[in-house]
């Protein structure tokens, strides 16, 4: 009987309850903080909850391949990088993740879709890093795609694949917030100084 990858990885991956979404406080919330530079360090780590989540993280690994669920737990079936980031050669990451999310038929669940789906650089890896590391490779051009604060900004409220951590798909938690709230903290972290947390 032959199965094709698609059925497999459906065959392979369980869905974990999702559980309640966290929230984002506004801008708005930072205001009593009078000095400049410790607000923007604020409203970056109100952003660090959104860049800590799995919904980020899963695809943001440091090493290996890409991990999944609420719980971080190893992609399956097994994948890697591959050279573009796109998975190896013959298993591409579209060989299971198409253009949507697509439910499970068999059960609660359901495989993640984005056009174009990919790993982040390996330039860009979070997991295990602190918000502060983070931080820091997010402002650096030569790790960020050549991003300026501009650009970053312009990413963070406009990228599909961004948002997709707010529609994630049955089975998962979103992004806390939304891609609007996110956005908000991002301009006022850049017009803040975009300091960096100790």
């Amino acid at each position: 009987m032959k199965t094709s990858f698609r059925a497999l990885a459906v065959l392979l991956m369980v869905a974990a309850p999702a559980t309640a979404q966290e929230t984002l406080q506004p801008p708005a919330a930072f205001d009593g903080i009078t000095d400049q530079t410790a607000r923007s360090a604020a409203l970056f780590e109100e952003m660090g909850k959104v860049l800590q989540s799995p919904r980020c993280l899963n695809c943001h690994p440091v090493t290996g391949g890409p991990t999944q669920g609420d719980d971080m737990h190893p992609h399956m079936p097994p994948v890697v990088r591959g050279e573009a980031d796109f998975g190896a050669p013959g298993m591409n990451c579209s060989t299971c993740h198409g253009s949507e999310n697509v439910s499970f038929a068999t059960g609660p669940g359901s495989i993640p879709g984005h056009e174009p789906w990919a790993l982040a650089p390996l330039s860009m890896g979070w997991q295990g890093l602190s918000l502060s590391e983070i931080c820091v490779q997010l402002k650096d051009p030569a790790r960020n795609g050549n991003r300026d604060l501009e650009a970053l900004y312009k990413h963070n409220a406009t990228d599909g694949l961004v948002g997709w951590g707010w529609e994630p798909g049955e089975g998962r938690t979103p992004a806390p917030g939304s891609q609007a709230e996110f956005a908000a903290l991002t301009r006022a972290w850049i017009d803040t100084g975009s300091a960096c947390p100790q």
